[in-house]
Protein backbone atom coordinates (compact mmCIF):
# COMPACT_ATOMS: atom_id res chain seq x y z
CA UNK A 1 0.00 0.00 0.00
CA UNK A 2 1.07 3.38 -1.01
CA UNK A 3 0.18 6.77 0.69
CA UNK A 4 -1.81 9.46 -0.82
CA UNK A 5 -2.86 12.74 0.33
CA UNK A 6 -6.42 13.99 -0.56
CA UNK A 7 -6.34 17.69 -0.24
CA UNK A 8 -9.59 19.43 0.22
CA UNK A 9 -9.91 22.99 -1.61
CA UNK A 10 -13.26 24.49 -1.35
CA UNK A 11 -14.83 28.20 -1.04
CA UNK A 12 -14.44 29.04 2.93
CA UNK A 13 -17.74 31.29 2.45
CA UNK A 14 -19.71 28.09 2.23
CA UNK A 15 -18.54 27.88 6.26
CA UNK A 16 -18.18 31.52 7.46
CA UNK A 17 -21.73 31.60 9.14
CA UNK A 18 -23.05 28.19 8.83
CA UNK A 19 -26.93 27.27 9.31
CA UNK A 20 -26.59 24.58 12.33
CA UNK A 21 -27.98 21.76 9.85
CA UNK A 22 -25.03 22.85 6.60
CA UNK A 23 -22.06 21.96 9.55
CA UNK A 24 -24.03 18.69 10.46
CA UNK A 25 -24.65 17.44 7.44
CA UNK A 26 -20.99 18.17 6.47
CA UNK A 27 -19.74 16.08 9.76
CA UNK A 28 -22.10 13.45 8.58
CA UNK A 29 -20.53 13.44 5.14
CA UNK A 30 -16.87 13.10 7.03
CA UNK A 31 -17.80 10.52 9.15
CA UNK A 32 -19.54 8.61 6.21
CA UNK A 33 -16.47 9.08 4.11
CA UNK A 34 -14.02 7.83 6.81
CA UNK A 35 -16.40 4.56 6.73
CA UNK A 36 -16.28 3.98 2.99
CA UNK A 37 -12.36 4.70 2.99
CA UNK A 38 -12.32 1.49 4.91
CA UNK A 39 -15.29 -0.21 2.89
CA UNK A 40 -13.26 0.29 -0.18
CA UNK A 41 -10.10 -1.21 1.07
CA UNK A 42 -8.10 1.51 2.05
CA UNK A 43 -6.88 3.02 5.63
CA UNK A 44 -7.22 6.33 7.01
CA UNK A 45 -4.20 7.32 8.37
CA UNK A 46 -5.07 10.78 9.09
CA UNK A 47 -6.59 13.86 8.45
CA UNK A 48 -7.94 17.28 9.85
CA UNK A 49 -9.41 20.27 9.11
CA UNK A 50 -7.81 23.61 8.89
CA UNK A 51 -8.26 27.13 10.39
CA UNK A 52 -9.51 29.55 7.69
CA UNK A 53 -6.91 31.42 5.82
CA UNK A 54 -6.88 34.55 7.82
CA UNK A 55 -5.46 32.64 10.40
CA UNK A 56 -2.19 32.09 8.24
CA UNK A 57 1.18 33.26 9.14
CA UNK A 58 3.17 33.06 5.27
CA UNK A 59 7.32 33.08 5.20
CA UNK A 60 9.08 33.36 2.33
CA UNK A 61 13.09 33.34 3.16
CA UNK A 62 13.14 35.27 6.35
CA UNK A 63 9.92 38.01 5.61
CA UNK A 64 7.09 36.44 7.67
CA UNK A 65 3.91 38.05 6.91
CA UNK A 66 0.10 37.45 7.59
CA UNK A 67 -1.97 35.80 5.99
CA UNK A 68 -1.64 33.46 2.57
CA UNK A 69 0.80 33.85 0.02
CA UNK A 70 -2.11 33.77 -2.77
CA UNK A 71 -5.69 34.98 -3.02
CA UNK A 72 -7.90 32.60 -4.46
CA UNK A 73 -11.74 31.59 -4.49
CA UNK A 74 -11.02 27.96 -3.25
CA UNK A 75 -8.09 27.75 -0.40
CA UNK A 76 -6.74 24.29 1.23
CA UNK A 77 -9.26 23.64 3.95
CA UNK A 78 -8.58 20.03 5.04
CA UNK A 79 -6.27 16.91 4.39
CA UNK A 80 -6.62 13.37 4.38
CA UNK A 81 -3.86 10.63 4.56
CA UNK A 82 -4.97 7.54 3.24
CA UNK A 83 -3.54 4.55 1.85
CA UNK A 84 -4.44 2.78 -0.72
CA UNK A 85 -3.00 0.02 -3.19
CA UNK A 86 -2.17 2.41 -6.33
CA UNK A 87 -3.26 5.73 -7.60
CA UNK A 88 -6.45 4.41 -8.92
CA UNK A 89 -7.38 3.30 -6.30
CA UNK A 90 -6.70 6.50 -4.20
CA UNK A 91 -8.42 8.12 -6.74
CA UNK A 92 -11.83 5.68 -6.26
CA UNK A 93 -11.38 6.58 -2.47
CA UNK A 94 -11.13 10.34 -3.32
CA UNK A 95 -14.07 10.71 -5.65
CA UNK A 96 -16.49 10.01 -2.20
CA UNK A 97 -14.64 12.89 -0.15
CA UNK A 98 -17.26 15.49 0.47
CA UNK A 99 -16.24 18.79 -0.51
CA UNK A 100 -19.61 20.46 -1.56
CA UNK A 101 -17.97 24.21 -1.90
CA UNK A 102 -15.06 22.95 -3.99
CA UNK A 103 -13.29 19.61 -4.98
CA UNK A 104 -10.07 17.37 -3.64
CA UNK A 105 -6.91 17.14 -4.96
CA UNK A 106 -4.65 13.52 -4.64
CA UNK A 107 -1.03 13.56 -4.34
CA UNK A 108 1.11 10.39 -3.79
CA UNK A 109 3.00 11.22 -0.70
CA UNK A 110 6.73 10.84 -1.62
CA UNK A 111 9.14 7.90 -0.09
CA UNK A 112 12.74 8.59 0.80
CA UNK A 113 14.87 5.52 0.64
Amino acid sequence: MAQYLILIYEDESGYENPDPEVWQQAMEAHGRFAEQVVELGGTLAGGNALQPTPTATSIRGDVVTDGPFVETKEVLGGYYLIDARDLDHALEIAKLCPAPFGGVEVRPVMVFE
